[in-house]
């Protein structure tokens, strides 16, 4: 069948789509396994009654976990978190209160996510499920409140990159230093919006927590999903949390699983078409810092020791980077150490279980001997709450997954990203270095762009409401990356007051202000790549469906921005054969400085037949199928989920 994982797993967990195998840019959907929400459960509780809904369509999907600001003890969140307990109780969903452990954690070692198995989350750093051999990717508040609603959300099935790993890492070096090496030589989008697939011999000589560390950061690199194959250390994983679970009476991975995962694990088939691959050497990975303020910008430790960039605060928290084998590296390298005097160090394990072995083996008490602040089990810093936070210039530097500007304190604050050892090493010196000296040296780049099908102009069923045929003067948008606040900038965001008729007259005032004079209600929207980028602002939809425009093609979108289109009944298709050659056709204009380009003439787009039409030459496109129909007839997900729970 040629199919990759991610689209055989998606397969499996479908509720309705395309009658074939599911292939890259096929929207169906989806019934997951579990969804998880956290603090912001009581904004999709909010959703959720928004929408009419007054039962959860099973109780066994979703799975609360409080994690975000668990150091807050105000009232206000207390009583937060009391409601959100509540509900859960009311319907009868699992529910792990402030201090059990961050929720990925929670999910991986609570035995919710399990080889083959499709779990969201509304939280982008669900990607760590992979780990397991899992889909795991995020999904949107609305999303959340739909699966709780009707058991399903929709989805559209991303283009898949392979991950070949060879060989196996030196001593001292670990899976941070493998994804950040990663985002660092592939700093350029060639994983964006895509669903890796990691494989190679490379893979059996990383521990679980390694596995756990790469797939959770795939996030940061850009990835939607970063799966990893089962083999023998996912068994023996699983088994010890069968074993764990089942010593409490929690019966959610059963021995006869594990036999079948063992003679069937899931896989891709053997002619898989991948859209890319990467190889990567892992004996050429060395010890690497991220930043300042970037995972993008990566240096191997070996140029930055020498520097002697001074640090103020360390970190050794979060989901990506406080398991077990974590706090060992940093309690070898703290051993019989402190912390330096002019250094903050601030320790907190991913849950409660992991917090308690490590108190067991002694690990947690070496690193508070080091002179570590011990916080509950939970984000915290990481997301920028609680103890701890950047002062204006200050330098961090932490084993979390982001270093954003701000995000941990202060905007004048600069953060680094490293391994726990390094972290460890680094708040003992009092400036970044390495617990061992290493020779400076980058990994070979080794990327092969592959021939992955295009899509097929195909025929398609259409539902009464959705047009079969549609058509209108082109308005060509050249940029890549064109982002939400050029869509919708953010003077007018964050205002309650504006109407449809000043959304209209604003729309792209930041990328083009001529924009709207010129474009007229009806036009089609041609975009380049990757674009609605940036924030998640839905008015960048809303305020193109304010001017009149009915649809939007680009070589590609930003996932954010595509589930924004359809839950708002905005038509979205990917062609970038058709934009690759406007931007033939439209050369000269576009060197010239053109940023909206209207040339005059129409676009015709045939849903029946998949195809968009321009000048003669014809262009298929994914197939837009009931899922995706259904979404613009009722115009948009809530109205879809009200229709089919029944409510007004």
């Amino acid at each position: 069948m040629r199919q990759t994982v991610v689209e055989k797993i998606a397969q499996a967990h479908m509720a309705e789509g395309p009658n074939r195998p599911l292939a890259a840019g096929d929207f169906l959907s989806v019934r997951p396994h579990h969804v998880m929400t956290h603090d912001n459960t009581s904004a999709v509780m909010a959703k959720f009654v928004g929408i009419g809904a007054t039962r959860i369509a099973d109780p066994a999907q979703p799975v609360f976990t409080l994690d975000h600001d668990i150091q807050n003890r105000s009232e206000a969140n207390l009583a937060k978190y009391r409601a959100i307990e509540a509900f859960a109780r009311e319907h009868g969903i699992d529910f792990h209160p402030a201090g059990a452990g961050i929720g990925h954690q929670i999910m991986c070692e609570q035995g919710y996510v399990v080889p083959g198995s499709f779990v969201v989350a509304s939280d982008s750093h669900s990607n760590m499920y992979g780990a397991l051999g899992a889909i795991g990717t995020p999904v949107v508040r609305t999303d959340a409140a739909a699966i709780w609603a009707t058991g399903t959300f929709w989805w559209s099935v991303p283009r898949t990159v392979q991950v070949v790993l060879h060989g196996r890492l030196r001593p001292g070096v670990t899976g941070k230093d493998v994804i950040i090496t990663l985002c660092g030589l592939y700093n350029h989008e060639e994983v964006l919006n895509a669903a890796l697939e990691f494989a190679g011999d490379g893979v059996a000589a990383l521990s679980m927590d390694a596995r756990m560390t790469i797939a959770n950061m795939s996030t940061e690199w850009g990835a939607l999903v970063g799966w990893f194959p089962v083999d023998e250390a996912t068994l023996t994983w699983l088994n010890t949390r069968r074993q764990h679970l089942t010593a409490r009476g929690i019966e959610r991975i059963a021995a006869r699983d594990l036999t079948r995962w063992a003679a069937n694990p899931p896989g891709p088939d053997p002619d898989a078409a991948y859209a890319a691959r990467i190889e990567l050497d892992l004996a050429e990975v060395t010890p690497r810092v991220a930043g300042p303020d970037t995972v993008f910008a990566t240096r191997p430790l070996a140029e930055v020791t020498p520097e002697k960039v001074r640090i103020d605060r360390a970190y050794l928290l979060s989901c990506v980077n406080s398991r077990r084998e974590d706090l060992a590296a940093a309690a070898a390298v703290l051993g019989g150490r402190k912390v330096a005097p002019t250094v903050t160090l601030y320790l907190a394990a991913a849950s409660r279980e992991i917090q308690e072995d490590a108190q067991a083996s002694g690990v947690w008490q070496t690193l508070l001997d080091a002179g570590a602040i011990a916080l509950p089990p939970g984000c915290g810093a990481c997301i920028g709450l609680g103890t701890g936070l950047l002062e204006p210039g200050e330098v961090g530097i932490s084993a979390t997954n982001r270093n954003f500007k701000g995000r941990m304190g202060s905007r004048d604050a600069t953060c680094y990203l490293a391994s726990p050892a390094v972290v460890a090493a680094s708040a003992a010196a009092g400036f970044i270095t390495a617990p061992q000296p290493w020779q400076p040296t980058t990994p070979a780049r080794r990327w092969t762009e592959l021939a992955a099908p295009a899509p097929r102009a195909e025929k398609v069923e259409i539902l009464p409401g959705f047009p079969a045929r549609l058509a209108g003067r082109l308005a060509f948008l050249p940029q890549d990356n064109l982002n939400t606040d050029g869509i919708y900038g953010k003077d007018y965001t964050y205002r309650e007051d504006v109407t449809r008729e000043t959304m209209a007259r604003v729309v792209m005032e930041n990328y083009d202000p001529s924009f709207a004079a010129r474009a007229a209600g009806g036009d089609i929207v041609a975009g380049g790549w990757n674009f609605g980028t940036g924030s998640s602002r839905e008015q960048a939809v809303t305020a193109l469906q304010a001017k009149g425009i009915p649809l939007v093609v680009a070589g590609s979108f930003s996932q954010t921005y595509l589930r924004n289109a359809f839950n708002n009944g905005l038509v979205c298709i990917a062609a970038p054969a058709f934009v690759r050659r406007l931007k033939e056709l439209f050369a000269a204009e576009i060197a010239a400085g053109g940023r909206t380009v209207l040339p005059g003439d129409e676009v015709a787009i045939d849903f029946a037949s998949s195809t968009l039409t321009y000048r003669g030459e014809s262009f298929a496109f994914p197939a837009l199928g009931s899922v995706p129909q259904s979404l613009v007839i009722a115009g948009g997900v809530e109205n879809l989920v009200r229709s089919r729970i029944g409510a007004p």
